[in-house]
């Protein structure tokens, strides 16, 4: 550099100083906003990158009023319904106590890390899922849209089963429980039980038939269930109150709404080991398989439930941490709230089988009973020999060892005609082996096993509550995942946007309260989700491993956390993860296609369920969903491409002052936009270069091309505006 350069730099910068001093100096008095603004662009982008890089200017974002309401936030929204009633099923279907070896392993590998890039890659750019992928790389800015449509998609059938947690709520005030026996039907003649409750049960006659009403198809629809319709509206006002204010107020439900469902499970945990037969049922539980925990279908399943378990892809998990400080651990969050899910799950499971285990022992005990009666009449007929009973069996109070004693004998004695005698095997093992999950477990299973408790509606108005709180956590991130990206894309109301959403949602779930509404939510559960958020996660991991680069992403989690994470979570983003996630899809969309789709019907005339394939239009509807899931990837991914819309736009804005009035003006920067959110320093940023003089220069000064000093130069970007005269200004 020339010698005197330094000196003609400095003059030129003085030079327009002085320059805005003068024109600031002409400026009407009064006009106190022009002179206290000092970049008055109305982009919340600037805005947000001011803050980061320490500018005075105040982030007007919401925060979390406390570190504790923002964890038990992430805990309601990673911690629901599927730890209650899908982890249990999934433990006692895939080896026991075996199934918490690979859960855990699968944890570690993509658990915990893939949570943890949400949370910081959401508290770093301070953005909802749209904003975040848009910030990265505008071609994949597709990827936050998917994510928005597929949390639609789970809300509006996920919101109905809150609802019908409120119906069974409702009725749990009285006593005996409405589910407590079968109801009776009076004619002409004489009085008898419901035919289609006699030949299921009590609690699965009240849930299809009294609850949903349910048809005999998914073709037949049958019209509304008003009883559902009204406890739909009902969770929807729920969630809309409670969300309309964002964190703000959805913060301060946390704390009863994540905590609440602790406290009745660990009452239904102390409740049921007083049980007889709880015992029994945690041991089936705990006992490990370790044959089973070698098959593939073990690993699958056990990687599917820690995907979804945290909630990965949906956007709840960046929308919640992007209201953070940019200095919070994340690291710990990320490892805090994957452990106090994990536990969860083993402490519903401990819950649930010690439930089922007195739910096993009651039905083994009327097995007992009933065959030793059967014993007694073909003794009596002569069917059985006395000499073959041994002596000390008293089958007015028989045990279930002194009945499985004489079945055995009888079998081996009556070896050829023992199917004939019609007696069958009490065993409590295989009442337990009979695995249920979902809706099975919570509506038939577990209200049955209530029925017996002492004081039943008391326990069966807390387990219900602790459902429908259970979802609202849930669907307090779901839905947040929908509001934040657009609020933050699109500038729109938070109060009007969360209110016209969950309108539209409510209207549209009204075919999950037909008749055959069960039918539709199996429908969603199977297809909306599942392969869809396995990609948008997989591109996530992508976007910020490959086109961001891991190594400025190392040093961003440095920057915010103060320490540089461990090389762990190098190799697993970068290698790992990755290659588990693609493997996890190859085995998802195999075992889409050797299932056969459909879903299982409730015929009235049998009692039973009945497998039915999906017709056409059905098919169809479940390609839909997959489709227009992923579509916005792609679709944004052409646009950009394509430049049909200009990746800096929004990005950033000159602006021009006329009589104090601000006029936005896009320009175009040289250079990566974002650069402003990889953490570099104000020096590192490169100068914007526009495409005309942004300074009006005194007669005399040398022609400016860029901004002298500073992100955008001293205080105000003014453009050339050769048609105005300097008075003016």
């Amino acid at each position: 550099m020339p010698k005197n350069s330094k000196v003609v730099k400095r003059e030129l910068d003085d030079e327009v100083i002085e320059s805005v001093k003068d024109l600031l100096s002409n400026e009407d008095s009064s006009d106190d906003a022009f002179k206290k603004s000092e970049l008055m662009v109305d982009d919340q982008e600037e805005k947000d990158v001011d803050v980061e890089e320490g500018s005075d200017v105040e982030d007007e974002r919401p925060a979390w009023n406390s570190k504790l309401q923002y964890i038990l936030a992430q805990v309601g929204f990673s911690v629901g319904l599927g730890n209650v009633w899908r982890f249990p099923y999934l433990c006692q279907k895939n080896g026991g106590g075996a199934y918490l070896v690979p859960y855990l392993i699968l944890l570690l590998i993509i658990g915990i890390p893939l949570f943890f890039l949400e949370l910081a890659v959401g508290q770093r750019i301070r953005r909802g899922s749209i904003g975040v992928w848009n910030y990265i790389s505008p071609k994949l800015g597709g990827i936050g849209f998917a994510s928005c449509v597929v949390c639609f998609f789970v809300a509006l059938y996920y919101n109905v089963i809150i609802g019908w947690s409120l119906f069974y709520f409702s009725q749990s005030f009285q006593h005996p429980l409405p589910w407590d026996q079968c109801p009776l039907v009076k004619n002409a003649s004489h009085t008898f039980v419901e035919p289609e409750c006699e030949k299921s049960s009590a609690t699965t006659y009240y849930w299809y038939r009294e609850a949903l009403n349910i048809s005999s198809s998914l073709s037949e629809s049958g019209g509304l269930n008003w009883k559902m319709t009204i406890c739909l509206l009902a969770a929807w006002v729920m969630v809309c109150l409670a969300m309309i204010k964002g964190i703000q107020s959805s913060g301060k439900i946390m704390y009863f709404s994540s905590l609440f469902p602790y406290v009745v499970l660990l009452c239904f945990l102390i409740r049921g080991l007083l049980l007889n037969g709880s015992v029994d049922g945690i041991r089936h539980m705990f006992t490990p398989k370790l044959e089973i925990m070698l098959e593939p279908k073990v690993w699958r399943e056990a990687a599917t439930q820690v995907f979804f378990a945290l909630g990965l892809g949906f956007g709840g998990v960046i929308a919640f941490s992007s209201y953070n400080k940019r200095d919070n651990n994340c690291h710990f969050d990320a490892v805090l709230v994957s452990f106090i899910n994990f536990f969860t799950s083993v402490l519903a499971t401990l819950v649930v089988f010690a439930v089922l285990g007195f739910k096993a022992n009651i039905i083994n005990e009327k097995c007992v009973t009933q065959n030793s009666e059967k014993i007694l009449k073909l003794l009596k007929m002569g069917n059985l020999s006395q000499d073959m009973i041994p002596h000390h069996i008293n089958f007015s109070s028989i045990t279930t060892e002194d009945y499985n004693l004489v079945y055995d004998i009888i079998q081996k004695v009556k070896e050829e005609q023992f199917d004939s005698l019609g007696l069958k095997s009490c065993q409590i093992e295989d009442e337990l082996d009979k695995a249920v999950q979902g809706t099975g477990l919570a509506f038939i299973a577990f209200t049955e096993a209530m029925t017996h408790f002492p004081a039943s509606p008391v326990w069966s108005v807390m387990f219900f509550l602790m459902l429908v709180n259970l979802g609202l956590g849930s669907m307090f991130g779901t839905i947040e995942g929908i509001i934040t990206p657009i609020v933050d894309t699109f500038k729109v109301r938070k109060e009007i946007l969360t209110v016209i959403c969950c309108l539209v949602a409510f209207f549209i779930g009204l075919i999950f309260v037909q008749r055959s509404g069960n039918y539709f939510v199996t429908m969603f559960d199977d297809y909306s989700a599942t392969l869809p958020l396995l990609i948008v996660v997989i591109l996530e991991n992508i976007a910020v491993i490959r086109i961001y680069g891991i190594d400025k992403f190392m040093e961003d989690l440095k920057e915010m956390l103060g320490f540089s994470p461990s090389q762990y979570y190098y190799y697993m983003w970068k290698y790992v993860s990755p290659f588990v996630l693609l493997c996890l899809l190859v085995a998802s969309i195999v075992q889409m296609g050797l299932s056969p789709p459909g879903y299982n019907a409730w015929i009235e005339e049998t009692a039973m369920e009945e497998f039915h394939s999906y017709p056409t239009w059905a098919m169809i509807v479940c390609i839909s969903l997959m489709v227009l899931a992923i579509l916005p990837v792609p679709i944004v991914f052409m646009v950009r491409r394509c430049n049909l819309i200009d990746d800096n736009s929004g990005s950033l804005a000159s602006v021009s002052y006329k009589r104090g009035r601000i006029i936005k003006e896009p320009v175009n920067l040289e250079g990566d936009n974002t650069s402003l959110i990889h953490g570099k320093s104000p020096s590192e940023v490169p100068s914007p270069n526009f495409g005309k003089n942004i300074y009006r220069r005194q007669t005399g000064s040398p022609t400016l091309d860029t901004a002298p000093n500073g992100r955008y130069g001293i205080g105000y970007l003014m453009a050339d505006m050769p048609d105005m005269p300097e008075s003016d200004l």
